[in-house]
């Protein structure tokens, strides 16, 4: 698996120094708030995870998952695929993602969650690739700007593998490249 890895972007160790960082602010910003944390599957399931152990004030969590990618191309097209349980009217929120790409999930996401009544939505990102980006959405909190390269490790992935790599890696093109 580590053979298919161009070159390591950002070492765990890199991540975890990030990760201490962001949650300082988030826990800064919403230490009186109680929100509600949305971890969007399955991309965003280690970060968020590492990132509530660093949290320090109440919270609740949910998930969502919505998909608009195919292989390594986006569709174009966004698909609520596992929706909340929980209300979010009138509530903090606080979105974790593993990457703003296209922007195109997020921007669903962001609209849906205030269509629905939340208080606020902040968006808390491992990574933003601005290099691909087709809408206007930007996070409120991001962990790392990256190149225009398709990345896997620490939750992402392609074709559903390479998740559990401690790190976010350059995957060689030789791998995903018909």
């Amino acid at each position: 698996m580590n053979n298919d890895i161009e070159r390591v972007l950002y070492s765990q160790e890199e991540i975890n120094h990030r990760a201490d960082e962001l949650a300082a602010a988030i826990t800064e910003e919403y230490h009186d708030q109680n929100p509600l944390v949305i971890s969007v599957l399955t991309g965003a399931m280690i970060f968020t995870s590492d990132m509530l152990k660093r949290l320090n004030f109440k919270l609740n969590v949910d998930l969502v998952d919505v998909s608009s990618y195919d292989g390594t191309d986006s569709t174009g097209q966004v698909k609520l695929d596992l929706d909340l349980k929980s209300d979010v009217k009138g509530r903090s929120v606080i979105i974790m993602e593993d990457i703003i790409d296209t922007g195109r999930t997020l921007k669903y996401l962001v609209q849906l969650l205030k269509d629905r009544g939340a208080k606020s939505v902040a968006v808390c990102a491992l990574l933003d690739k601005p290099g691909r980006r087709e809408v206007s959405i930007e996070g409120d909190y991001v962990g790392f700007t990256t190149p225009n390269e398709f990345l896997v490790g620490y939750g992402l992935d392609y074709n559903n593998l390479y998740r559990n790599l401690p790190y976010v890696g350059v995957l060689k093109r030789s791998v995903y490249a018909n």
